[in-house]
Parts: C-alpha cells; structure tokens; sequence
C-alpha cells in the first residue's frame, strides 16, 4: 500500500503539463514528502469545466463498519472499484489527477524495513495518479485529536502490481496516468470507458531506485 509520495516540482510546471487554468493552491513546496490526512496538490474539474489545481487532504471517506464511531483517518489508496462503497466517487465529477514524482512502499529488510522509491525513470518526472476527490462531513483525525466539520477529501487507485513493483510489494500498486490523453480520459469519460485505465503501468515505464539514492532530492 503506498501511504507515501514525493512530489518534487513547481506550481508553474504542474500548470503547464495538465493545461490548468485555476491556480488555488498557495505556495507549494520545492519538494514535499505527502502522508496519510495531510493535504497535497490534486488537480479536478471545476463547476466551469476548467482545470484547477488545489489543496485536499489525502484520505477517502472509510467505510462506517471500519471507524465505528470513531474520528476517520481515511482511506489512502482504493483497489476494490466494484465496491458499493467507492462506486459512488468513480464518475467524472468525483475524478482528478495527484501529482508526483517518487512514491514510495517498504521492503521487508531486516533489522528493520528499508523505504524503496519507484519513479518513472533517472530524471524523475512529474506524473499523476488517477485519484478520485469528495466533500464529506465528520470527524477526521484521532480520538485525542478529531478534526469535526466539512472536509474535502482524496485518494487513489491502485491495481494489481507490476513485476518492477512486485518484488517490493506484492499486493498492488498506484494507478499511473502518462499520456495527456489518458489524463483527459480519466478526467471526462464515463466509467465504462475510464475503468480500463485501472491497471499496472508497463514494465519499461518504472524503474525503482537504488537504496543509496532513495531520498528525493531537489530538481
């Protein structure tokens, strides 16, 4: 499961790779790691139809069996689509795209895990997860620290993993977007379109960094 991004790159160059239009992020860090319930950069559809980028807080709803009553501390990565759960935020309205440059999953090395970076190749260029977005209110957070009121909220999907990825973490790997055209895909089409770009990310399109180079460094 990837509870861990990197995203090296400025505002400008996000504006100019996914054409956005709306700009209601802030200032963003030259270079920021991203974990679970803290905001980040995702970029959607606004009530106008153009593209804007903003500030969401990483983590879907969960489901009410899963917090029981409990402050949510969300859902980061979604692989089960046909879930009754996620089908309600897979259309259109619901899609964006989350930028990054490193994601990051465990291996499990002894003494302890080591963290393995995957990026798609040397230069480490900015790429998108197909994520999905959602306005929801409650408590988000822990029981000594909840965070009650109106939150909007993101996640990503993931898929079966590739064999670049396998090695590390045999279970799944984040939903990569590399093409313009599947971008505006994920972004506009209809489910039964845009469900086939759930799937692993060829072979040749990844590589995982070396242990000694594998924390992100400024671009």
């Amino acid at each position: 499961m990837c509870n861990l991004y990197n995203l090296t790159t400025t505002q400008e160059a996000m504006r100019r790779l996914f054409r956005i239009s709306r700009d209601l992020f802030g200032n963003l860090e030259p270079s920021v790691d991203v974990y679970p319930d803290r905001p980040a950069p995702i970029i959607r559809t606004g009530a106008d139809g153009e593209r804007e980028l903003v500030a969401l807080t990483w983590g879907m709803p969960s489901p009410p069996f899963v917090t029981n009553g409990k402050p949510d501390t969300g859902v980061t990565n979604i692989r089960n689509s046909a879930s009754p759960h996620w089908r309600r935020w897979l259309g259109p309205k619901s899609r964006c795209l989350v930028p990054w440059t490193t994601f990051c999953e465990w291996e499990y090395t002894k003494p302890k895990k080591t963290k393995r970076w995957f990026a798609i190749n040397d230069d480490r260029p900015l790429s998108v997860f197909a994520g999905v977005w959602t306005e929801w209110s409650g408590e988000r957070g822990s029981t000594k620290n909840p965070r009650p009121g109106m939150h909007q909220l993101f996640g990503f999907l993931t898929s079966e993993p590739n064999d670049v990825v396998r090695p590390i973490h045999p279970k799944a790997m984040p939903v990569v977007l590399t093409t313009a055209e599947e971008m505006d895909v994920w972004l506009r089409a209809p489910w039964e379109e845009a469900r086939h770009l759930q799937r692993p990310l060829p072979n040749e399109s990844l590589i995982l960094l070396p242990v000694e180079q594998d924390q992100p460094t400024l671009l």
